[in-house]
């Protein structure tokens, strides 16, 4: 008798774990839904597997807001090229980055070096944390793990959030406006220019229509708690094809 009541007990957890991962999974999916057709519809988001950008804007680094500008082109999660102008105490910096697949080179003024396994690695999640905000749809892949997380106010407003495990095995939350849909908060670990750890939270702000996807024109990423970088989108457009050269070494 015991075993039977034991069974049945088991039984019922196992049914109420189930339902509870039923109701999230539609709980995840009516948020992405609404963000996917928020940013534009997923016909209009597929178009974006490659974009470029340009942006403009500051970076705070030791205390002081150095200005700069870059022109990046990005395909897939794993296919990136950067071009970065800027100027630091009185010095103008020039740097490209480039990823291309499990390979990437990195580029300060005429000095340019391999990206180890390490680099490639952060330079991928970086990629991933830069498109998924802009397109949602990788989200409903298989190489992401997605769940509900507790409600946030973003700006004052309350916020859905989700809680993303991304192929590498790294999470971070993504918050969208319950009105709107839209990306409003993303919050990750990221990995700073020496090799230190950060928590960066970044807002995502004054939502413009390009071509017929809305995507947010400004941007501040906070790294534990104080400024890093601020920026503004000038240019933003779909590419119907990319040259495969401008993944190569750069010269």
């Amino acid at each position: 008798m015991q075993r039977i009541i034991s069974g049945v007990a088991l039984a019922l957890v196992l049914s109420a774990v189930a339902g509870a991962a039923r109701a999230d999974d539609a709980d995840v999916k009516s948020i992405l839904d609404k963000a996917i057709k928020s940013l534009g519809g997923e016909a209009k988001l597929a178009k974006l597997d490659a974009y470029s950008t340009k942006i403009k804007g500051t970076l705070s680094f030791n205390g002081n807001d150095n200005s700069f500008s870059s022109v990046s082109t990005v395909q897939g999660l794993d296919r990136f090229h950067s071009q970065f102008e800027g100027e630091f105490g009185g010095n103008k910096v020039q740097a490209v980055v480039v990823l291309n697949g499990d390979k990437g080179w990195r580029k300060f003024g005429d000095n340019s070096m391999d990206l180890d396994a390490d680099a490639v690695a952060n330079e991928k999640r970086t990629i991933y944390l830069q498109v998924i905000p802009v397109t949602i749809v990788p989200l409903k892949s298989k190489g992401f793990k997605v769940e509900t997380a507790a409600e946030e106010k973003v700006a004052g407003k309350p916020a859905a959030v989700l809680k993303v495990t991304a192929p590498d095995g790294k999470d971070f939350t993504l918050a969208f406006d319950k009105d709107s849909g839209l990306p409003v908060r993303l919050v990750a670990k990221v990995r700073g220019f020496q090799g230190e750890d950060f928590t960066q939270e970044t807002t995502f702000s004054d939502y413009t229509d390009f071509d017929g996807v809305k995507r947010a024109k400004k941007t501040e990423a906070k790294r534990d708690g104080e400024t890093f970088v601020k920026t503004e989108v000038t240019e933003f457009k779909a590419i119907e094809k990319v040259d495969p050269k401008l993944f190569e070494k750069p010269e």
